[in-house]
């Protein structure tokens, strides 16, 4: 930790005596433009204000990233990333603590926009990064702090996101590239103006690997398409895309499989199929000097489906073995041979499935017997919505004056449907599903313990949002911007399966609303430094997968079941942030820091690795650190530095599951118990240092290398939220979370001429072994990978046995090469 820290000192130090010194008259690049930003205020316009990030495509061209999440984890300051689903197409992406993922079961803190479109879906409010179009991208915008007016979930920051169209790129262009594990990218875009004010722009990208993992193949199809019309007062531009996506991601490993083989799966599969379309209508007129109007308006589409194949962590402790009579003859009558008459055991059948069989069969315990469960869900969206901004610029009391006045209205529908089949584990770590009355998990098992896995939930969002911004300048080197944003949010929940509320039902109306503020000030006295401070407070309402399953006593298989349960209130974040940034010897610098508390925040409480778990309002947390960057260009040379401490702790007392920590409250090691989280305890996951720097070095006119190095110190693991696991080596293994980790990254870019680049992409250049995230749970093998239902004998305490806890790991991807050649014309 100390040596991440020392590093991302001892870089700015080697910057600032190195570049040369700062001439009398500085470029017009390095001015800081500083206006408030809303989602659908463009970063052309110079809507930014420090310390937010901004980046071209052709800086995420340079950097040869697979799509916007790969830049992001190498280029972007203060954001990590935690590979769950460990899918170069579906990362956690985090800043500052705060999270946008594609998984369901994550609490999302960051909203992301695409020409001002909130593009978190719905339910739950995840963000698909496979349906967005890298080769659309024109710019990004990374905007931190809890600003009101990006509205829901922009509890730690907002993303927004620009596409090109063909005032900004025209012309014609192809690429492809082939590379490690069989990856394959190609992308083409084509733009350009015609007669009457018309401009056009189509682009398209590809991709598809092998994976490095076992059984991990992935592919991708994006569209986009946008047509414009443009005089000098208006603009109307209509865009559309479209996203056919198959996705597998196998999750995550235990330490011991993981260290025999390091492309093994814990189970299989694990498969996300997507599938949308986007419109989306943006205009504006100028109508004077002083007034403009612009607005959007969008509707979408998305379907959804999972297929994953998961261990029963209900039959760990069972006896899974050796079917007795009446499950005999019911194998016999459905004409299955081969079931042994007796002797079938733990010690000789590492892979059981008789059992399993006949429970189905006769509908009496197959939530106890079957070693695995094939969980399938579908999950249709739309989404339609209008977003209308007024902005008014005149001087108000003799200081120049911006105000801007919005409204948005967005409606959406989810239907959300699941089954679980009972099946076995077989020696691939495939699941083989089971027929019969009592293959699936619908509750009716003659068992004591059977649960009902099943979904069949509509739930409908309505928001409507009311917001502003001033922008006052009392003097040429001060600027003051004043926001505010009132959120009213409904949410309709109805359940197919048991309508009507009461027990068991999902059916429930839930309404939201809050104002939320925010003040920031700029003071730039000289060109050559500058301070800015900033309080600002959001909230988000939870999700309808949230409100569905927050009940402690039945936790929900994730995306796999929900429960009707009590309701959850929104979150209340308030960041508080403020830094000084000049330009010294031809470095560009900023050294900030930053506080943001949460009140009622959600978190998703794990129960096991298969997914089981609840959401819960926790009493506060805060995430507070330390921004420290710098970027400098001397002779051939470009370098960049970002160093984030990042302190993400909880605030108040709260007692969560902690079955496979150490130091639960259970009757034994091995067995079930809480864990009590006090004030200070670190949240998992979340590291605390963050460094990344990079150099672009030119060197010939046609010829460039372009190194980049991402650090990351350790993480706890979730389950270990106290952070006193300790692992014995008998019934807990593993630390309880991660280790820091420093990965190096070498491109190269040759120009043969002035059409034709080639290039090149080594990740991970020294083949680094790491993890980005970590999970506690109980385990379902041993060291040679054999299925062990009751690793331990005894004791037996109220009919349960002890489990062997372990430690699970986000694997880190191995070393790979990329080379491709890209044609402009």
């Amino acid at each position: 930790m100390i040596t991440t820290a020392m590093f991302g000192s001892a870089a700015l130090v080697a910057l600032l005596g190195t570049v040369p010194a700062e001439p009398d008259d500085l470029p017009a690049t390095t001015e800081i433009v500083v206006i408030g930003q809303t989602p659908l205020s463009d970063v052309g316009e110079g809507a930014l204000r420090y310390p937010a990030q901004t980046a071209s495509d052709e800086e995420i061209e340079a950097a040869h990233a697979v799509d916007v999440t790969d830049y992001l984890r190498r280029m972007g300051g203060g954001v990590f990333v935690n590979d769950v689903q460990n899918n170069p197409l579906q990362p956690d992406i985090n800043y500052r603590g705060f999270t946008a993922s594609p998984l369901l079961g994550t609490p999302q803190g960051l909203s992301v926009y695409v020409d001002g479109v909130r593009v978190n879906q719905p339910f739950g409010d995840v963000v698909s990064w496979d349906l967005i179009p890298k080769s659309a991208i024109r710019s990004l915008s990374l905007v931190p702090g809890s600003n009101p007016l990006f509205g829901r979930n922009a509890l730690g920051g907002a993303l927004s996101i620009r596409t090109k169209d063909g005032l900004s790129d025209p012309g014609f262009e192809v690429e492809g590239s082939y590379g490690t594990y069989r990856r394959r990218t190609a992308e083409a875009q084509a733009g350009g103006k015609i007669a009457g004010g018309f401009d056009w722009f189509l682009s398209g990208d590809y991709f598809a690997e092998r994976g490095w993992r076992d059984t991990s193949p992935s592919r991708a199809y994006q569209l986009f398409g946008k047509g414009g019309w443009s005089d000098h007062a208006s603009r109307l531009a209509l865009s559309a895309s479209f996203a056919d996506t198959d996705l597998n991601g196998n999750g995550l490993q235990e330490l011991r499989l993981l260290e025999r083989d390091r492309s093994s799966v814990y189970t299989k599969p694990d498969t996300t199929k997507n599938r949308a379309i986007l419109a989306n209508l943006t205009g504006d007129h100028t109508f004077s000097r002083q007034l403009r109007l612009s607005g959007n308006l969008f509707y979408r589409k998305i379907r959804t489906r999972t297929f994953n194949g998961d261990i029963n962590d209900d039959a760990l402790g069972q006896d899974v073995y050796q079917p007795d009579a009446a499950e005999r003859a019911a194998l016999a009558a459905a004409g299955i041979t081969g079931v042994p008459l007796a002797g079938e055991t733990q010690d000789n059948t590492p892979f059981p499935r008789f059992r399993c069989i006949a429970a189905a069969l006769l509908n009496s315990e197959p939530n106890e017997t079957c070693t695995g469960l094939l969980n399938r869900s579908v999950t249709d969206q739309q989404e339609r919505g209008a977003t209308l901004e007024l902005t008014w610029t005149a001087p108000l009391a003799r200081m120049d004056n911006r105000l801007t006045i919005g409204t948005s209205y967005v409606r959406s529908t989810a239907d959300f449907g699941q089954t679980s089949q009972f099946g076995y584990l077989t020696p691939d770590r495939g699941i083989v599903a089971v027929d019969g009355d009592g293959a699936f998990a619908d509750g009716t098992q003659q068992s004591d313990d059977a649960f009902d896995a099943r979904a069949d939930l509509t739930g409908r969002t309505t928001g409507f949002s009311v917001y502003g911004v001033d922008t006052l300048k009392p003097t040429d080197t001060v600027q003051i911007d004043l926001s505010a944003r009132f959120d009213h949010t409904l949410i309709r929940n109805r359940d197919r399966i048991t309508p009507g509320g009461g027990t068991g039902s999902l059916d429930g109306d839930h309404r939201f609303q809050a104002f939320n503020p925010a003040l920031s000030i700029a003071w730039d006295p000289d060109r050559r430094i500058g301070v800015d401070a900033a309080i600002a407070r959001t909230s988000r309402a939870p999700s309808a997968i949230e409100l569905g399953c927050s009940d402690p006593e039945s936790p929900c298989r994730l995306p796999n079941a929900l429960a009707g349960d009590p309701p959850l209130d929104q979150v209340i974040a308030t960041t508080v942030e403020g830094g000084v940034h000049g330009i010294l010897r031809g470095l560009t610098w900023r050294i900030g820091a930053f506080r943001t508390n949460s009140r009622r925040d959600i978190l998703f409480v794990a129960d096991d690795t298969a997914g089981f778990g609840y959401f819960r309002n926790f009493g506060g947390t805060r995430r507070q650190g330390i921004d420290i960057d710098g970027r400098a260009t001397f002779g051939p040379f470009a370098l960049s530095t970002h160093y984030t401490f990042l302190d993400a702790t909880y605030r108040s007392a709260e007692t969560v599951n902690g079955a496979a920590n150490s130091a639960n409250d259970g009757p034994a090691p091995g067995f079930e118990g809480v864990i009590d989280i006090v004030r200070g305890d670190r949240i998992p996951l979340i590291p605390r240092h963050i460094f990344k720097a990079a150099v672009d070095w030119k060197l010939l006119p046609a010829l460039s290398l372009n190194f980049d190095m991402v650090a990351i110190s350790g993480a706890l693991a979730r389950g270990n939220e106290n952070g006193a696991h300790q692992p014995d080596g008998v019934y807990y293994l593993g630390d309880g979370g991660t280790r820091g980790y420093a990965v190096f990254n070498l491109g190269t870019d040759y120009h043969p001429t002035r059409t034709l680049t080639l290039f090149a992409q080594v990740n991970n250049l020294f083949d680094r072994r790491y993890a980005t995230a970590a999970q506690l749970g109980a385990t379902a093998f041993d060291a040679r990978g054999n299925f062990v239902a009751r690793p331990f004998s005894g004791p037996v305490i109220d009919g349960e046995r002890p489990l062997l806890g372990s430690t699970f790991y986000a694997p880190g991807a191995p070393r790979t090469l990329q080379v491709g050649a890209k044609l402009r014309f």
